[in-house]
């Protein structure tokens, strides 16, 4: 049996990167940077002067040590610049900026990048890729940042590749694809930095493609190790094969596995004390349940990964024989117990919270963080759903007419309980703060083959509202302060339109987060009290992050209305295209009088 990728025989691949000579460099009048070590990044949740990492650390906390902005004067926090991403190129800006020597590093749509003078927003370079026609990117052009090591900064693009810039100049120093963007791969996802290599995941579930996690070399890009996310696929380490992930057909049927999706299409987080890197893996495909009985491992899972071997060393599966689109790539994140246990926890796209061990995988606690849930009934005593068979989509092949299987209403819709928004940990409280949405969808299964490159869902499915009564108000979104010991929610903060933006709590007892009506909002942590909001002239589907600077705390995040709901929203869709789309980049800080 070839155990090898379709797409791609990786024991072929070359490095196609082209190194400059004397590469570390900076233009003439550019000055020179401090490379990023891997120290540094290990120190990043700790650090107060840059934001190395996606999640303010790699373990993904969003948790800044800064409190000279708190609940007491965040009611002087007053906009320094903004910066425009310009261009007709708005859609959605779904990126968190990194900071270093302080210059912000910020993506925007369209696989753009710019490097901006973080204390005035003074433009100092831009990269914009040159994006070929026919790429494919599922839900909207975005992209989710950049990652820093020594002088480069690393991004990925819609066209499926990795670009390192020098942080000086803007001048490529290495590029490598990663995949055929033809076949359907792209990226999306800000990549990590773990020990010197660039871990990054692949999008495109939607037309076929292999989910994987791969792992290269931060200042060549040289491939180190692939580890695919779909059992029966071979990695590779070295150039050399590295083990099947799973077992050939074990828990796919037929040929499926082929073609299995399984995309990691958020990215993953790092625990420098585990040694393991923390990857969600999306849907299985087709999206009709009823072609593929069984498990379908990896698909709809959160992955540990040996980041030295390229090894998975334990898995745990949210959504098994996933019918819904229920992608398991929600992020991992790492936290310390009150009783020093070392945990992670995970608000899955299914409505569930899941508590687990974060060296072993061993399943902890597990609780819904939205108000209705349809298709299970809970959780067992392993973590595994009880499902409720009359909540699937039918059988296309058992209709009368063989064209379309019986629809069911279903909660939450298949954009999640909690989608690409990445939430918050603060070791203070104790608390995670999760941006939720409830809302429903009808979903039926349809018959479908795959074809290379052309999209392969089996499905079709309408996005609804909830009736209010059932969630207990008028509203979509709402930001949640969730008790992993308890699994209560212990405050919310409702709101008209779905969440769509990331969460960032400090050490001044506050948590800041944006609204698709264009507000970034702060609440005092442990209550819930709104203290401070700010209209940034579109919709916030970003993270924020924070950093300090001359002595100074600057808040910042990016605004721009998009993403995956005015794409795929359906009823919600209409509800919210009142909204304006946008582009731009916003720094805060004290007003001289707030203390």
């Amino acid at each position: 049996m070839n155990h090898k990728f379709q797409e791609v025989d990786l024991m072929k691949r070359t490095l196609t990167s082209v190194l400059v000579a004397g590469a570390l460099f900076s233009l003439a009048g550019a000055p020179a940077v401090a490379a990023v070590t891997d120290k540094d990044i290990e120190n990043d949740a700790k650090s107060t002067g840059d934001v190395l990492s996606w999640g303010l650390g790699t373990q993904g906390q969003r948790y800044s040590p800064l409190a000279k902005i708190n609940t007491k004067n965040v009611k002087d926090l007053v906009p320094v610049w903004s910066f425009s991403f310009g261009g007709e190129k708005q859609r959605g800006q779904e990126s968190q900026p990194v900071i270093h020597n302080g210059r912000m590093f910020v993506t925007g749509s369209y696989s753009r990048l710019f490097a901006l003078d973080a204390k005035t927003g003074k433009k100092l370079w831009k990269y914009e890729h040159r994006l070929p026609d026919g790429i494919m990117p599922c839900c909207d052009v975005v992209n989710r940042g950049a990652a820093l090591y020594d002088n480069l900064v690393i991004f990925a693009t819609l066209d499926a590749q990795l670009v390192a810039l020098d942080q000086g100049s803007g001048k490529v120093v290495w590029k490598e694809k990663i995949d055929e963007y033809s076949a359907g791969y792209s990226a999306t996802a800000a990549p990590i930095i773990a020990k010197g290599l660039v871990l990054t995941g692949v999008s495109g579930g939607e037309f076929g493609v292999i989910g994987r996690v791969e792992a290269l070399d931060a200042k060549t890009g040289k491939m180190v190790w692939v580890r695919p996310t779909v059992e029966g696929h071979m990695g590779m380490k070295d150039g050399k094969e590295n083990g099947v992930s799973g077992t050939t057909n074990a828990t796919w049927p037929g040929d499926l596995w082929k073609t299995g999706g399984a995309a990691t299409w958020l990215g993953g987080t790092y625990d420098p004390e585990t040694g393991l890197a923390y990857f969600g893996t999306g849907n299985p495909a087709p999206w009709n349940s009823a072609l593929r009985p069984g498990d379908n491992l990896y698909s709809c899972s959160t992955v540990a990964i040996d980041v030295a071997t390229g090894k998975i060393v334990w898995h745990f599966q949210g959504t098994p024989n996933d019918g819904w689109d229920y992608d398991g790539v929600n992020e991992f994140v790492t936290f310390k117990s009150k009783d020093g246990k070392h945990l992670g926890g995970k608000a899955d796209r299914n409505g569930f919270f899941y508590v687990l061990d974060a060296k072993s995988g061993k399943f902890q606690k597990g609780f819904p963080f939205v108000k209705k849930i349809t298709w299970a009934t809970g959780l067992d005593e392993n973590g595994r759903p009880k499902f409720d068979p009359a909540n699937r989509p039918g059988d296309p092949a058992k209709s009368a007419d063989g064209k379309k299987g019986t629809s069911v209403f279903s909660a939450p819709s298949f954009l999640g309980g909690k989608n690409q928004m990445p939430m918050a940990y603060s070791p203070d409280t104790g608390y995670f703060y999760v941006p939720a949405n409830e809302w429903g969808m009808e979903i039926w299964n349809e018959p479908v083959t795959y074809k290379k490159g052309a999209a392969y869902l089996g499905a079709g499915f309408t996005i609804k509202t909830l009736d209010s009564k059932e969630i207990g108000g008028d509203y979509i979104g709402a930001m949640r302060a969730i008790d992993p010991a308890t699994g209560k929610i212990v405050w919310e903060v409702k709101n008209n339109a779905p969440l769509w933006g990331g969460v960032m709590t400090t050490k001044g007892g506050l948590v800041f987060w944006g609204t698709p009506e264009g507000y970034l909002k702060a609440a005092d942590a442990k209550t819930g009290k709104e203290v401070w909001s700010f209209q940034t002239g579109s919709g916030v589907v970003a993270p924020p992050i924070s950093w300090e600077q001359d002595g100074e705390q600057y808040i910042g995040v990016a605004s721009g209305w998009g993403g995956a709901v005015p794409l795929w929203g359906g009823d919600v869709a209409k509800k919210v295209n009142y909204l304006n789309q946008g582009g731009s980049m916003w720094v805060f800080k004290l007003h001289k009088s707030g203390k």
